[in-house]
């Protein structure tokens, strides 16, 4: 063999080995959000959306709201037009509706890198992590209580994986510090480890306002004031009735112009009708009766209409997910939202499996696929969901991030440009023969297919050989590679001394207990 000849060679497995690398160190294209070049699947006729905004006006009307312990809400509701008879507050008919409408229709929230802000609403889709478990399953596949290790490693992978648009909020419960103070914590995790949008902490009013000041501390003062910088989950009690803990979040938020997602949390046939149509006229009304006091406190506030329904098991009473029940749940919220003006937040990769095994795999497939086709704007629990919401697991959070950067392509309808159309490509192959070779497939091949960086798709002889690794092991490899290979992105030093201070501050004034 020549020089030449063995030059040649190094150069063309030289460019393997590159492309190799990028793949299994998920290099992937990144997007600050996805936007849907398609348009949203519809399964709900017009007549029948109309029969269902019309029962939810009655619910808001006839049946009424609860909202509870909370006398300011009450007041505020009345002066805006509501009959209140003690903690039951009913919405003249058209009420809540022409209050939501104060909502916009899209925003953007902001994060501190401004080219990973993302804009919600419209056609756009933003991924966010899991949230809310009191448990993990860590990186040596074991499940235990979670601590605040697990939590800022489960940021900074959020922070590399390409597929989540999102730091999200509650990534896990860390039990190892107090309930008082966690949420600092928290907050400074997702503000240190990572440049993405992040949630803020609603389990408590106070905690709601120190999110708030370490927001102002990261972007200043008048920024904030100006623009949203944080999302935030606000539950209803389902069914139609609001607590004093999320209704004083709610207050916090929405007087400082941030985004609330109103989010009726339902399991259909305990908290909700067993029909469809039943819950989505509760849902309706929930969601519309938070989406109206939010513009009573401050008109305009942006603001999410949320829904997680699923069905319970008739059987045991567990919830259960990826059946079809939810998914038609969810494109019928999705056109409620989309009539009523405001962005939708709904779906995720949900699964009652207590590994990653088939069913976590095939039930999330049927969650996230809704949640794309069906126009949700925001996904809540996209990634790392586990056994009902119970674990974040880290394999699951690596193999799920995967999927959803292929819906980027599943989104962006079907190229008709003169390169799509590829007919110089028939004309040159002709009846009979193969466009391995072909101009237009040498030109397209590296970007004309979605491929996974986590699927093994070597021969059995070579996986064999290779130790058989199987999809979750491989994930729990690429977590730990990860991790290790980690850079936190810059933050101002000045910034983050003044966030350690007040969160300084603040851990020595709260207790650590509410007792």
């Amino acid at each position: 063999m020549t020089q030449l000849e063995r030059d040649k060679r190094t150069k063309r497995s030289g460019g393997r080995a590159a492309r190799r690398v990028a793949r299994e160190t998920n290099q992937q294209e990144i997007h600050a959000y996805i936007t849907r070049n398609i348009p949203p699947i519809d399964i709900l006729h017009d007549e029948a959306t109309e029969l269902i905004e019309t029962n939810a006006e009655l619910v808001l009307s006839d049946i009424g709201i609860e909202f509870r312990d909370d006398q300011e809400v009450l007041n505020l509701l009345q002066e805006a037009g509501c009959d209140v008879d003690g903690t039951r507050v009913r919405f003249p008919k058209g009420l809540a509706r022409k209050l939501a409408k104060k909502a916009p229709s899209r925003f953007t929230q902001h994060a501190r890198n401004p080219s990973k802000s993302v804009l919600i609403g419209g056609d756009n889709i933003v991924f966010a992590p899991v949230y809310g478990p009191p448990f993990i399953r860590g990186l040596d596949g074991q499940r235990r209580y979670a601590e605040i290790e697990d939590f800022v490693n489960m940021v900074k992978l959020v922070y590399m994986l390409p597929g989540l648009h999102h730091s999200g909020g509650t990534l896990c419960e860390p039990v190892d510090l107090p309930v008082t103070k966690r949420h600092l914590e928290m907050n400074y995790a997702h503000i240190r480890y990572s440049d993405k949008p992040f949630m803020g902490s609603v389990t408590a009013p106070s905690r709601a306002e120190d999110t708030l000041e370490m927001a102002r501390i990261l972007f200043g003062n008048e920024f904030v004031s100006k623009n949203c910088v944080l999302v935030s989950l606000i539950n209803a009690n389902s069914p139609m009735t609001w607590d004093d803990t999320m209704l004083g979040a709610l207050k916090v938020y929405a007087r400082a112009g941030q985004a609330c997602i109103i989010s009726p949390f339902i399991l259909a046939g305990a908290m909700s009708p067993v029909s469809v149509a039943g819950t989505l006229t509760q849902i309706l009304a929930e969601a519309m009766s938070g989406i109206a006091l939010t513009q009573v406190i401050k008109p305009g506030a942006p603001v999410i209409f949320g829904s997680f329904a699923s069905s319970i098991s008739m059987q045991t009473g567990a919830p259960t997910f990826g059946t079809p029940e939810p998914a038609k749940v969810l494109y019928g919220c999705a056109k409620l939202a989309r009539r009523l003006g405001v962005p939708f937040r709904s779906g995720g990769s949900l699964t009652a499996a207590k590994s990653v095994d088939a069913q976590s795999a095939y039930e999330s497939a049927h969650t996230i696929i809704p949640t794309v086709m069906g126009g949700v704007n925001f996904a809540l629990h996209s990634a790392g969901w586990l056994e009902g919401g119970l674990v974040s697991d880290f394999a699951k959070l690596v193999l799920d991030a995967d999927q959803l950067t292929m819906m980027n392509s599943l989104v962006s309808g079907i190229d008709v440009s003169e390169n799509g159309m590829a007919l110089d490509a028939l004309k040159q192959v002709g009846p009979g023969q193969h466009f391995l070779g072909s101009e237009h497939t040498q030109s397209n091949f590296e970007t004309a297919f979605w491929r996974s960086s986590i699927a093994d798709y070597t021969t059995y002889e070579q996986w064999s050989s290779e130790g058989s690794q199987e999809a979750e092991f491989r994930a729990r490899s690429r977590a730990k590679q990860m991790l290790d290979s980690y850079q936190a992105p810059e933050i101002d030093k000045t910034i983050d001394d003044e966030l350690r201070a007040f969160i300084d501050r603040r851990k020595n004034i709260l207790p650590d207990s509410d007792y």
